[in-house]
């Protein structure tokens, strides 16, 4: 029996980076948004995006294979055979990405949805998915997870780990639905000790649980933050998480980890309206990345109070379409790295 987390690795770094490069991506730094897939994916500067990534001395990154815009940036023979050629590019961004990160001796963590209810008519009708609540989307987990495996597969030991978006307790797919057999075993096809989180909206919705049994660390999904403590709801007046002594606590193999935007709301103007009491901004001038909305000394609190539990802090950062960072995050995070050294 198992003894240790599949994420244990998160409790001795400092903090990891999850960035939102949504295929054909976000807007850009220079110059008009390429909105052809294979062009925007074939553009994006790896050299860069990792030069940067590097400068945060964060040790593990979460980069997005797709979510909702009917593109992937990375390819898979599943999604070809069932909704046909298009929806994935020549270049396999993702892998590359992952390659060089491991190369640098970092993790590396894939982000997905474990649903399509955002997605075109055109991807739900290709996996099979049904528009109604409260069924139990069989036929459409078989055909995700084959589509999910097929990059297990393909990662194999580069993979780390996956973090999968939606799986929310409002019913579009309840969690008591999902067949977590089939998405583990699916998830770590390539790589048995590959850690896995759901997302069911977590500490912004009041939830401190995992999703699924086998589940090995939080989602986390935090919106706000006050002075270094999570908001743990969505009302102006929910109460501040206290990680270490919070009822109730995740089970031994489930690690606590908080997943933070600490710029833009998840994506580069990406337009979501925050909530009560959030601290960003609305959208910032062409060309540029909105700023840090913390001071470095509340995300080092943050840290320290996660790794006290035995856990982690990941920092969600805006990416540009050409795979820039905000320098003013970038350099924030290397402060705060610098804290933990």
């Amino acid at each position: 029996m198992a003894t240790e987390s599949r994420a244990g690795w998160m409790k001795s770094g400092k903090f990891g980076m999850m960035v939102h490069w949504l295929a054909p991506g976000p807007e850009p730094q220079h110059g008009p948004r390429v909105t052809d897939l294979d062009r925007a994916v074939d553009a994006f500067d790896v050299d860069r995006f990792l030069s940067d990534f590097r400068r945060t001395r964060a040790d593990w990154l979460i980069f997005t294979i797709g979510q909702n815009t009917g593109y992937y940036a990375s390819p898979n023979s599943v999604l070809d055979a069932l909704a046909g050629p298009g929806h994935c590019p020549r270049r396999d961004l993702v892998l590359e990405i992952a390659m060089r990160v491991k190369a640098m001796g970092r993790r590396f963590i894939a982000y997905l949805p474990c649903e399509v209810a955002g997605q075109s008519d055109g991807i739900k009708r290709a996996f099979g998915w049904e528009s109604g609540n409260g069924t139990g989307q069989e036929e459409f987990q078989r055909r995700y997870t084959g589509f999910v495996r097929e990059y297990a597969l393909r990662f194999g030991a580069l993979l780390d780990g996956w973090w999968f978006d939606g799986a929310y307790t409002w019913p579009v797919f309840h969690n008591s639905l999902i067949n977590g057999e089939l998405f583990l075993g699916a998830a770590r096809a390539g790589n048995g000790n590959a850690a896995v989180a759901f997302n069911d909206g977590s500490f912004c919705c009041g939830l401190s649980s995992p999703v699924l049994a086998g589940q090995d660390y939080l989602s986390g999904e935090t919106e706000v933050l006050i002075g270094g403590k999570i908001r743990y709801g969505r009302e102006k007046d929910s109460p501040l998480l206290a990680p270490a002594t919070h009822v109730p606590q995740p089970p031994p193999l489930c690690l606590w980890h908080a997943l933070v935007p600490i710029d833009c709301m998840w994506a580069h103007c990406c337009g979501y309206e925050p909530w009560p009491g959030s601290a960003f901004a609305g959208m910032p001038g062409p060309g540029t990345m909105e700023r840090p909305v913390y001071r470095i000394s509340d995300l080092e609190i943050l840290v320290r109070d996660f790794k006290a539990a035995g856990g982690g802090v990941t920092f969600n950062a805006g990416i540009f379409q050409e795979g820039g960072l905000g320098p003013e995050t970038v350099a924030q995070l290397e402060e705060l790295a610098s804290r933990f050294s």
